[in-house]
């Protein structure tokens, strides 16, 4: 299952999943995936408008390929956009299996858009500073 084309963005974030993360079928739970896509999506959001981001949006989910337990997991992400109180994330997943699958390339299992609203210590909008 070789995939030609490459992550796109920064590695954001990266681990290994385990079998609490799955789902009763056995493969890696979406919502475990997304989870770990908004962690990453918000560290990139944070340095991006310096401060404090909430979610408030995910758009064009789409999963691809199923996770498997011992699959490296890694999120790479780069900034789409940057509004006056909001940040568009582009985010892909691509794992490397490692368990019985030595010399397997990596390949893409997802990717989305997360849309992020910077936030004051009062949970209300605040405008993103101009770099």
């Amino acid at each position: 299952m070789e995939d030609k084309k490459q992550p796109q963005g920064d590695l954001l974030l990266r681990t290994q999943t385990m079998p609490a993360d799955t789902n009763p079928n056995g493969d890696i739970f979406g919502g475990w995936v997304m989870s770990q896509m908004d962690i990453a999506g918000s560290i990139l959001a944070k340095e991006a408008t310096c401060g404090r981001v909430v979610t408030i949006a995910v758009e064009g989910m789409k999963f691809i390929e199923p996770i498997q337990v011992g699959d490296i997991f890694c999120c790479y992400g780069y900034v789409e956009k940057i509004g006056n109180t909001s940040i568009t994330v582009k985010l892909e997943v691509w794992v490397k299996p490692i368990l019985n699958a030595c010399g397997v390339a990596r390949y893409q299992v997802t990717e989305a858009r997360f849309v992020y609203v910077a936030i004051d210590e009062n949970h209300k909008k605040r405008q993103i500073p101009k770099k």
